[in-house]
């Protein structure tokens, strides 16, 4: 099993260049399913979630080639037949094939989703969308059943503004009859970006970014170029390492409004950093004071950034507050944080009090998902002596080329 060893306490100095935005990436390949002839996806960044998603493909006979940062997708040809549970539980994203699997078809078969276990993450909404539209669904254990006639337009209002709700009610709808309202739909970037995809194939889509959205049915979707949209959740990450460690450290490829509710907490803490239009240039100090985080939707504080902040906040005088409102078990790497020598108390499952400032010692810890694991890295890079990751299989879910990105700007890290 590979791991991750760290040596800690080295500055960063130079460019770290971000790759394609994870979440954008593995709604866009499912999406292309929908497209009736060929599409091409570039900047897709180099993880192992692209993978299993390929693997995905090619069981439905698709044809997908990968060059360097591009991904040519031909599903003109496709078999729409059940989607095994080895391949549905590799990655939470396969539930997008089910969503164009059902638009383009009427009919699909698969199990259940899998991914990070950071706490319920209940496919309702989902579920609750495709019978709006007409559809039936059945459920055997894990094992789903979705099927209609035909998909008709409607107003659909989403309990929750849920990322992947919102983004498996367009592709269910956009060859739907008729008009498919989203009301109290998701914001992310994420979703502009799979909205904008669709569109450049014919599709109608107007809202994506608001919290209404209006879908009009279309028969034919042709072939598209697009391009993913720089990973804010990869460069928010960048720019707390560059916040512990950084002499000049340069974040390129980003677009800081998509980050701007970590950003203006860092400066709140006292961070010094140059904003540019598409780059952060941060530098370390250590006179950092406590903040108080909580986590909600777009254009609120991410909670994929919420584990990534805790090893920053160790470094801030005074005690600071994360309060966790999406998820109720993403508190998973506060265990391995106080056994590097942090002060952490958890309340709740909810809320963490992080007291300020202690120094960390390396040790052996485990990724127990893709942003805990991210956290455990940057515990790693800031503690004294060695850390070893486990399970590290979960930062390669969604980091491209990690190690190697921060080994080129002064990490002593290495992959093993």
């Amino acid at each position: 099993m590979s791991k991750i060893r760290i040596e800690g306490n080295h500055k960063l100095n130079g460019e770290i260049y971000v790759s394609g935005a994870k979440n954008s990436a593995v709604a866009l390949i499912p999406a292309a399913i929908l497209c009736d002839e060929v599409v091409k996806i570039s900047n897709v960044p180099n993880i192992s979630d692209i993978d299993s998603l390929e693997e995905i493909l090619t069981y439905l006979n698709a044809k997908i080639v990968r060059d360097k940062d591009t991904v040519t997708i031909d599903s003109s040809v496709i078999e729409n037949k059940e989607i095994p549970e080895e391949l549905s539980q590799k990655l939470r994203a396969s539930y997008y094939f089910m969503a164009s699997l059902l638009g383009k078809y009427k009919h699909v078969e698969m199990y259940f989703p899998g991914g990070c276990t950071i706490g319920e993450r209940p496919i309702d909404q989902t579920l609750k969308a495709y019978r709006a539209l007409g559809a039936t669904v059945t459920m055997e254990d894990n094992r789903y059943i979705v099927d209609a006639k035909e998909l008709i337009g409607t107003k659909i209002y989403l309990d929750m503004p849920s990322v992947g709700a919102t983004i498996n009610t367009m592709l269910a709808s956009v060859k739907a009859k008729g008009k498919t309202i989203i009301e109290n739909a998701a914001k992310e970037p994420e979703i502009v970006n799979v909205a904008t995809f669709l569109n450049t194939m014919g599709a109608k889509i107007k809202g994506a970014g608001t919290n209404i959205i209006t879908i009009t049915g279309v028969d034919y979707l042709h072939k598209s170029f697009h391009e993913v949209i720089p990973d804010r959740i990869e460069a928010g990450t960048y720019v707390i390492i560059g916040s512990l460690l950084g002499e000049k450290l340069t974040i390129k490829n980003l677009i800081p409004s998509h980050i701007e509710a970590l950003t203006s907490k860092l400066i709140e803490a006292g961070v010094n950093m140059e904003i540019g239009d598409d780059y952060i240039t941060v530098s370390s100090s250590d006179n950092y004071k406590a903040v108080n985080i909580k986590t909600l939707p777009y254009p609120g504080f991410p909670t994929d950034l919420q584990q990534p902040i805790i090893p920053f906040l160790t470094k801030c005088h005074g005690t600071s507050t994360v309060e966790e409102t999406i998820y109720e078990n993403r508190f998973q790497n506060i265990y391995d944080t106080n056994r590097m020598g942090a002060n952490i108390i958890v309340k709740n499952n909810k809320i963490a009090k992080i007291k300020g400032v202690t120094p960390l010692q390396g040790k052996n810890v485990t990724a127990t998902d893709l942003r805990g694991g991210a956290s455990m890295l940057i515990c790693g890079l800031i503690a004294n002596g060695i850390t070893t990751i486990d399970n590290v299989k979960y930062i390669l879910r969604g980091y491209d080329d990690i190690c190697n990105k921060l080994s080129k700007v002064g990490a002593k890290i290495e992959l093993i």
